[in-house]
């Protein structure tokens, strides 16, 4: 009989099992009538039982070049059933136990998505999105030149985006409660560590009002600056002008390039 092998995601990775709580009677099986009959159960999206068959072909067969495979196969089932922490605690198994394998890259990469598909709205709190991000950096470092890697990219850049987020957040909380300073705070850690975000717009026009609100004009018109010089034509700096308008004060012109430079020579 043959050995039936799946690609997980489309991506020629094989892979293998973790242990499981359930009691099952012992019952011995010869190596590919366990891995077929997982491979089956998977194919069919009965993952549960498609991990459970690939844990005991690790299990009856721990030397078997298969008992790796069917390892990396059940993290894949886990992941697929939604039981991210049960894919991830395989994955750090079999990345310990087989450093060198061929399918080590996919590993790390699955381990990634793992936590990225458990990224909560930016009401919670957002451990789970810093795991995220440290994984997502971990395959771009190691495995600069494949193709989890560019999309692993794809996801930091959406996984820094919801951190600022969350920033922006926590910052608007502060404002709303005339908090000026603890509001600050949060808006300049979004436009300092998160530039190239969606949330620096907004970052920046929130900042001329906290600034405008503890009446510190020079900052306040300086960051109105910034905030043209980068983004003229958006409504946050329309917002702004206005606002220093209405406070009888104009933006000062500014020679700076990108945020950081400017930033960095009128705050």
């Amino acid at each position: 009989m043959t050995i039936r092998v799946v690609a997980a995601l489309g991506i020629l990775g094989f892979a293998a099992g973790c242990s499981s709580d359930d009691e099952a009677p012992y019952l011995e099986q010869p190596v590919e009538e366990l891995y077929n009959g997982a491979t089956d159960e998977l194919l069919q999206s009965n993952f549960e039982e498609a991990a459970r068959l690939y844990d005991e072909v690790e299990r009856q067969h721990p030397y078997s070049v298969w008992a790796s495979k069917a390892q990396l196969m059940a993290a894949y089932a886990f992941y697929q059933d939604n039981k991210y922490d049960d894919a991830i605690n395989t994955l750090d198994r079999f990345i310990q136990l087989h450093p060198g394998n061929k399918d080590i890259a996919y590993a790390y990469y699955l381990k990634a998505i793992s936590y990225y598909e458990q990224i909560s709205d930016v009401a919670r709190d957002q451990k789970t999105t810093r795991q995220a991000l440290e994984a997502l950096d971990e395959v771009v470092r190691r495995f600069p030149e494949t193709k989890y890697a560019r999309d692993a990219e794809l996801k930091i850049d959406l996984a820094r985006d919801h951190l600022a987020g969350k920033h922006m957040e926590i910052g608007r909380y502060y404002l709303n409660r005339g908090e000026y300073l603890a509001a600050i705070n949060r808006f300049r850690t979004v436009v300092e560590d998160y530039q190239t975000t969606t949330h620096v717009p907004e970052a920046l026009h929130r900042l001329v009002e906290s600034y405008v609100s503890i009446g510190v004009v020079t900052e306040a018109q300086a960051t109105a600056s910034v905030l043209g010089y980068n983004f003229p034509g958006s409504d946050w700096y329309i917002d702004s002008y206005a606002l220093l308008t209405g406070e009888d004060l104009r933006p000062v012109e500014s020679e700076g390039s990108w945020i950081s430079r400017v930033w960095n020579s009128v705050i």
